[in-house]
């Protein structure tokens, strides 16, 4: 615990924390809507977004955040438009991002070091500034996501039935495109843009074992990212472990150990619970 006196731990810890109850915040609605794997395919085009700071010799993230944008605001049009199916869209979307990230990169005679940062995270390097960042966008998706659960929910769960209610499918849909491109950009500093999808979807699935309700679910998946995102500093900080790869590994053996006791628990139930005894079957009765 000695480490946490120093400021960069202490930086890198908060900025953890912000992210491990944003991203399942908004990874609920992510997953609801069979979507899981779009955070992927926004950190690729991400990733596009530093090639293209780099190049340019601007902030990455701040050119990571705009790309990303733009491309989870057109992967959504695309799909809501029909003309591709959802898989294809995100196909699209995880080869062009990558592709046009590595040859920016590359262009930009980028060093290993500084990609490896965005590619699998950098908790350390985080700055006052970057911590800032953070914690004003992280908190920002974290009051959209609560208050407007309902409508995000219905949206989620049945856009012809949110459509019918007068609520503004359109803009909700986008609403959760362009909150997931921040996500995306604000945990490349974390977790990087190549685990920053597990942190969304894994605490969900862990909470799905446990819960029932949808709001229940959301409340325990933001407790379980806010652990597995602690819990991974600190064991990085006195494993000297990677963080981002710590705190996503910590989140899947939650999600195992759960899982097992889930099933542990349903077989010693059904073994605990007596069969029903068949029903006697009806006596004869003889009419003299």
């Amino acid at each position: 615990m000695e480490l946490f006196q120093y400021p960069y731990m202490q930086r890198a810890l908060i900025g953890a924390l912000v992210i491990g109850l944003a991203a399942p915040a908004l990874g609920i609605y992510l997953v609801q809507r069979r979507l899981a794997l779009i955070g992927d395919g926004v950190g690729h085009v991400a990733l596009t977004g530093v090639g293209a700071g780099l190049l340019l010799n601007r902030s990455p993230v701040l050119v990571a955040v705009i790309v990303a944008t733009i491309g989870a605001i057109a992967i959504e049009l695309v799909r809501a438009r029909g003309r591709t199916s959802g898989d294809l869209a995100l196909a699209l979307l995880f080869y062009g991002g990558i592709a046009g990230g590595v040859l920016l990169v590359g262009l930009s005679n980028a060093t290993s070091t500084n990609l490896n940062a965005y590619l699998f995270g950098s908790l350390t390097t985080i700055q006052v500034g970057d911590l800032i960042t953070i914690a004003v966008l992280g908190a920002a998706i974290l009051v959209t996501m609560i208050a407007l659960r309902p409508a995000l929910f219905a949206v989620c769960h049945d856009e012809e039935y949110a459509r019918v209610s007068g609520l503004p499918v359109r803009t909700l849909n986008l609403l959760i495109a362009v909150t997931t491109a921040i996500t995306v950009t604000i945990a490349m500093r974390a977790v990087g843009v190549l685990l920053i999808s597990a942190l969304m979807v894994v605490p969900v699935a862990t909470a799905q074992q446990v819960t029932r309700g949808f709001r229940s679910t959301m409340t325990a998946a933001m407790a379980l990212g806010f652990f597995a995102a602690g819990s991974g500093v600190w064991v990085a900080a006195t494993a000297d472990t990677p963080p981002g790869a710590s705190v996503v590994l910590l989140a899947i053996a939650s999600f195992l150990v759960v899982a097992v006791a889930g099933g542990v628990w349903r077989a010693l139930r059904r073994r605990a619970t007596p069969a029903a005894a068949p029903a006697p079957e009806p006596h004869e009765v003889v009419l003299g």
